[in-house]
């Protein structure tokens, strides 16, 4: 097949790992890096958030009501949700770098926006923090579809898969800079404005420059972004939309020709013949694309439904579960700003222990083990883990085992990015075909928002309605589940983007058509001389 590949396409499939590889890597990976920052950073603060606002003069330190605490959490998933499908979408209509920089720069403002919240009383000033943040998620779901495409659309075949993963991997140092900045700030503004614990002087416990800690936090998460627009805006569009969408081979050609160092040909006529022959303009709703990889979004789109749904319940409400379980100190012994530092330093050390290192085992053994087999095993050992968690729950809250609790949780997230968390996100970029790829990972990154959604406005109320240990259950049948549906997605490694799409059986096709009719008129004009 690979005689038959336009030249460009061929190049970049079986060219070596380069400084553009890597460049490439950093300039899309830091999208994730804000992404995962901007996510998560919000369930650091959300404590200080109620007791900075919602104090009522009770014995108990402020909380946010359930209906906004699930509104803060969960506004932003929203937001990427629609972001994901709209911006999937636009990636494959207008190509992917013009839309690249539209979600950077949205992400940026809504960054600093939601920092900047305001409102006349309390309420007012969440609904002004949940409308900064939805558009916040709104341009954190463009960057989805677009940076795993853009990944998978520039690197080779044989490195594909930790390319595409070491781009998702900055989503944990996201993570981890969010917990570090929390710890850092939080610290600075408890020596310059020490407080009394909430039990001492409920009042004086919260100091009034308090609410400039969850600002700054939040506001810190546009710096990343800002510092690569320049460079996202310097790349050049990747070949395979300039040829098989734009239909472009010699712009495709010239910009790979810079970007690889070699001469690349245009190859105008075998184009014209691959375009005009092949009847590759199928619709995401059409018959044909139902009967070649209906299935495969299915797979794509359920598993990361699925995932979500416990992987974001564990994030967002981990500081939950860590008070439940008496690992957190409680919130009368502390004042606010060292409940933000303390939380900080537990989300921090899971982060350091288990999440950033899940995540590059994944792209240090994807295109070895192969995409099914990590997802699988993520999947199963995040389910045997979850109910290690939530059968003998009661034990883990006895003093003394809360180390254990926390050493089994930790397990469940290294699962989880050495297994699907990654995967989920790999595999839909390289799928599906060229002029559908970014719609159909927007469409698949959709369906974990979803998920995602769920577990934030559903796992705060199901520990009130349930309990902290059935809830614990729910999340590992949704991880066992997961992995029975993993079965549906295609094996990827070592393949082309072409071979997984069907995209080089019909330039084959297209090729020999067009063979066989040239020799065909050929023979006619011989018939006809003699």
């Amino acid at each position: 097949m690979a005689k038959d590949q336009l030249q460009v396409l061929n190049a970049l499939d079986v060219a070596k790992t380069q400084w553009y590889h890597f460049t490439a890597i950093v300039i899309a990976g830091m999208g994730f890096f804000t992404d995962a920052y901007d996510l998560f950073c919000i369930s650091l603060v959300t404590k200080l958030l109620g007791r900075v606002y919602f104090y009522d003069g009770s014995d108990k330190p402020g909380s946010l009501p359930p209906s906004i605490a699930s509104a803060i959490n969960g506004v932003a998933f929203c937001g990427t949700l629609t972001g994901q499908l709209f911006f999937g979408w636009l990636g494959d209509k207008l190509g992917r770098k013009r839309v690249y920089g539209m979600t950077l720069m949205l992400m940026v403002i809504s960054s600093i926006a939601s920092g900047l919240s305001f409102g006349r009383d309390p309420k007012g000033v969440m609904i002004t923090l949940c409308f900064f943040r939805f558009w916040l998620g709104f341009g954190i779901g463009g960057d989805y579809p677009l940076s795993a495409t853009i990944m998978s659309e520039y690197a080779n075949k044989k490195t594909r898969g930790t390319f595409i993963a070491a781009v998702f991997a900055m989503q944990g140092f996201g993570i981890l800079a969010g917990g570090t900045v929390a710890i850092l700030v939080s610290y600075a503004f408890i020596s310059m404005f020490p407080a009394p614990p909430f039990l001492v002087n409920p009042v004086l416990s919260t100091v009034p420059e308090a609410d400039y800690v969850w600002r700054i936090i939040l506001m810190v998460g546009s710096l990343p972004a800002l510092l690569t627009y320049y460079w996202r805006m310097k790349m050049p569009e990747t070949a395979r939309y300039t040829a098989l969408v734009a239909k472009n081979n010699k712009q495709a050609a010239a910009d790979m020709s810079k970007v690889l160092q070699v001469e690349i040909q245009a190859e105008e006529e075998k184009t014209q013949e691959v375009n005009t022959k092949r009847g590759n303009d199928f619709g995401l709703f059409s018959v044909k694309f139902l009967r070649r990889h209906g299935l495969h979004l299915v797979g794509t789109c359920s598993t990361w439904f699925l995932l979500d749904i416990a992987y974001y319940s564990q994030n967002l409400f981990q500081k939950d579960i860590f008070s439940a379980i008496g690992w957190i100190p409680d919130a009368k012994v502390m004042n606010a700003v060292q409940e933000v530092f303390m939380i900080a330093r537990a989300q921090t050390l899971i982060a350091l222990c288990s999440t950033v290192p899940g995540y590059w085992f994944t792209v240090a053994l994807i295109d070895k083990m192969g995409r099914f087999a990590i997802q699988l095993m993520g999947f199963f050992f995040m389910t045997v883990f979850m109910f290690a968690l939530a059968i003998p729950y009661h034990h883990w809250t006895l003093n003394g085992n809360q180390i254990g609790f926390v050493v089994l949780y930790s397990f469940t997230f290294f699962f989880a990015n050495f297994g699907p968390n990654a995967t989920t996100f790999v595999v839909p970029a390289e799928i599906f075909p060229a002029r559908l790829r970014s719609t159909c990972h927007g469409i698949s990154a959709a369906s974990g928002k979803a998920g995602a959604m769920l577990g934030a406005f559903g796992f705060l109320y199901a520990q009130n309605a349930i309990g902290v240990r059935n809830s614990l259950l729910v999340l590992g049948g949704c991880n066992f589940l997961g992995m029975l549906l993993t079965f549906l997605v295609p094996e990827s490694k070592g393949k082309s983007l072409e071979e997984m799409s069907g995209e080089a059986e019909e330039e084959t096709t297209a090729t020999t058509t067009t063979t066989t009719t040239t020799t065909r008129e050929s023979a006619v004009e011989s018939v006809i001389e003699v």
